[in-house]
C-alpha cells in the first residue's frame, strides 16, 4: 500500500466512477481517496457503491460538510494518508483533465529518478494543452510566468494540480500553515517544498479541458492566486 491518489470532488457524478476505475487500473499499488465536499448530486453515493462492490480496501471516501475549498480538501487527504503507511501522494482532478495513465510517470520521477515532488507540467518541453480556448491559455501561461518572475522557483507550471509528493515532503511541511485554498494553494505547496530544499521536477503531460460537468474556475480564485504570490514572496 504505497501510493494514494487524492481526488477532491464537488458535483462530479458524471466523472467520478470513470476516474476511479481509470486510476485504479494503473497498478495494484495505487489506492484512491475521494474527498467529497457534500456534493448534492450524489457523488459520494456512487463512491460508496464502488467501495462495497468493486474496490474494497483500495477505494476510500472522506466526506466533508459543505464546499470548503480545493486546498483544504488536499490537506485533509494528506493528513488522512499520513496516518497510514502510504509513501507517495498524488493530487489529481476528477474531470479527466489529468490523464490517469500518467500516474506511473509521476511515480517514476520520484521513485526512480530522485525527485521529491513531480509536477505534471503543461509548459515544460513535451507538455501541452488540448481543447482550451485561447483566452484561457493566455491566462494560464501568464499566471505561470508571473509566478516564476515573482518567486524565482524553477518550475515550468507552478499552478499545476497534477502532482506526486514523497511522504517525507509532507511530513516536513507544517500543513496547518498552508494558507491558501484555491489555485494559490498549488503554488504555495510547490514553493514551500522548494524553500525546504526538496527537488521539484517537471514531467510533461497533455492537459485536456473537462468534457463533463462544470468548471470550478472563478475570478476570486484567480485574484487569490495573483495576490497570494506576492504574499508568499514577501512573507
Amino acid at each position: 500500500m504505497s501510493c494514494l491518489v487524492i481526488i477532491p470532488t464537488y458535483n462530479e457524478k458524471e466523472n467520478v466512477e470513470a476516474i476511479i476505475r481509470a486510476a485504479l487500473a494503473q497498478s495494484e499499488e495505487f489506492h484512491v481517496l475521494i474527498v467529497d465536499d457534500g456534493s448534492p448530486d450524489g457523488t459520494a453515493d456512487i463512491v460508496r457503491g464502488l467501495q462495497e462492490k468493486d474496490f474494497p480496501g483500495r477505494l476510500h471516501l472522506l466526506e466533508r460538510k459543505g464546499k470548503l475549498g480545493l486546498g483544504t480538501a488536499y490537506i485533509a487527504g494528506f493528513k488522512w494518508g499520513l496516518e497510514r503507511d502510504y509513501e507517495y501522494f498524488f493530487e489529481m482532478d476528477a474531470d479527466f483533465s489529468h490523464n490517469p495513465a500518467d500516474l506511473p510517470r509521476l511515480l517514476a520521477k520520484c521513485r526512480d529518478e530522485g525527485a521529491d515532488v513531480a509536477v505534471g507540467s503543461r509548459y515544460c518541453r513535451g507538455g501541452k494543452v488540448a481543447n482550451w480556448p485561447m483566452d484561457r491559455i493566455v491566462l494560464s501561461r501568464g499566471a505561470s510566468l508571473y509566478t516564476s518572475l515573482i518567486l524565482w522557483m524553477p518550475v515550468a507550471d507552478p499552478t499545476a494540480g497534477f502532482i506526486c509528493y514523497r511522504r517525507k515532503v509532507l511530513e516536513t511541511m507544517d500543513l496547518d500553515k498552508i494558507r491558501f485554498i484555491g489555485y494559490a494553494f498549488q503554488i504555495e505547496m510547490k514553493y514551500t517544498a522548494y524553500r525546504l530544499g526538496f527537488k521539484v521536477k517537471d514531467v510533461p503531460i497533455t492537459f485536456k479541458d473537462r468534457e463533463k460537468g462544470q468548471s470550478k474556475m472563478s475570478l476570486n480564485i484567480i485574484k487569490e492566486a495573483m495576490l497570494g504570490v506576492l504574499q508568499m514572496r514577501f512573507r
